[in-house]
């Protein structure tokens, strides 16, 4: 659909516009926590969604309806690390809000740019910034000038971005936004009626499975920790680790893996979707995030490998420690530390009997946390309540 032929709604429906600089298929946490909310919005009988998004395939606007949502995607001019740009935004954020009638901004971030001008284009209609991480300062030497950058955004920047919104939303108690004023908690959630159990892990191979971004300037995943921690276990020679994702790092990180001698039991399968990437989760020994950053706020992918009764392995940054329960559904390392991740994998991989009573505690753990339903519905009534 042409951006012209966008036609006013009805008022029958208060509208709700949820905003992020990436939105679907582009694959990640703030992503799918975004279509979240808006097909929550778009399924309640008094509620209307429309998301404001960025165009990954050019500088103009394109609409379109994808799952009852209206997304509009606006063109992004240029890209800074991760954040894309475009100045005309400010004055394409304002036209959108007033041409479909929004009632309620949604703004998520830690991405600057689309998510800012939105909260202060809201002229008067009340905001929810949730915020979806700890301090974005970058972790890897040669990155000063970016920590300049961020460093002055978090100091000057955020706390008026935060001071402006009606309604912050950490995700975590990690986020930046916990602890503000008038805050409200909402963590990301579970579809749990998509990522069910599989067979006890003593009855599965014994493979690591890591899912998410593999991309130079996500380096703070710590995927080159997990290959560190993984070549430890040379004395389990049937293990696997598998790597679920995409990105510019792919190349090195198989790379660091050939290095160290492992290069034949390192897999790389490229994104997966759907019913693949669910079984391939549910299958594994153990899921891991070896994140070296607080800007690990919540860690989706273990939420979902713990409702697929996969013990989850994570390290202690950010949100992983709530997410999490040490002990119980999983375990937690300290970060940057490959010899304790590999025992925490080690311990996973080798003893049965811990590692199927952790997969009971994590999927009960999540059903009673971290389902989707119960979540959007927090989020649907206080949209109302605004």
């Amino acid at each position: 659909m042409n951006a012209d032929d966008t036609t006013v709604p009805p008022r029958t429906r208060r509208t709700v516009a949820v905003v992020s600089s990436y939105y679907p298929p582009k694959i990640g946490g703030v992503e799918n926590y975004a279509a979240r909310i808006a097909e929550a919005v778009a399924a309640a009988p008094d509620l209307r969604a429309v998301v404001l998004t960025t165009n990954p395939d050019g500088r103009g606007t394109t609409v379109s309806q994808e799952n009852g949502v209206t997304v509009v995607r606006l063109g992004a001019w240029l890209k800074l690390s991760n954040t894309p740009l475009n100045p005309l935004w400010v004055l394409q954020v304002r036209r959108w809000l007033r041409r479909e009638r929004v009632d309620v901004v949604n703004a998520h971030t830690p991405v600057p740019g689309l998510a800012d001008i939105a909260v202060f284009s809201a002229k008067g209609r009340p905001t929810v910034l949730t915020y979806h991480a700890g301090t974005m300062h970058k972790q890897d030497a040669g990155n000063g000038l970016a920590n300049r950058i961020i460093g002055f955004y978090e100091r000057f920047v955020l706390p008026r971005l935060m001071n402006r919104t009606t309604v912050p939303v950490p995700v975590a108690p990690g986020s930046l936004a916990y602890g503000r004023p008038r805050a409200v908690e909402i963590p990301p959630g579970v579809d749990i009626r998509r990522w069910t159990p599989g067979p006890p892990p003593s009855e599965r191979p014994q493979v690591v499975v890591y899912v998410g971004r593999m991309d130079s300037t996500s380096r703070w995943k710590g995927v080159d920790q997990l290959i560190r921690a993984f070549a430890l276990l040379g004395d389990l020679p049937e293990a696997r680790l598998k790597l679920i994702g995409g990105g510019d790092d792919v190349d090195r990180l198989l790379k660091l893996a050939a290095e160290l001698g492992v290069a034949d039991r390192v897999v790389s399968t490229g994104p997966l979707r759907g019913e693949e990437l669910v079984d391939a989760v549910r299958q594994a020994r153990a899921g891991v995030l070896s994140s070296v950053s607080d800007s690990e706020c919540f860690g989706t992918a273990l939420a979902e490998a713990q409702a697929c009764g996969t013990p989850a392995v994570g390290t202690a940054v950010g949100g992983l420690p709530h997410t999490v329960a040490d002990g119980e559904t999983g375990l937690i390392v300290p970060p940057r530390d490959p010899e304790a991740l590999a025992a925490a994998l080690r311990s996973l991989l080798t003893e049965d009997e811990r590692a199927d009573r952790m997969a009971v505690a994590a999927r009960r753990r999540v059903v009673e946390k971290y389902d989707w339903e119960l979540l959007t519905e927090r989020y649907n009534e206080l949209f109302r309540s605004l």
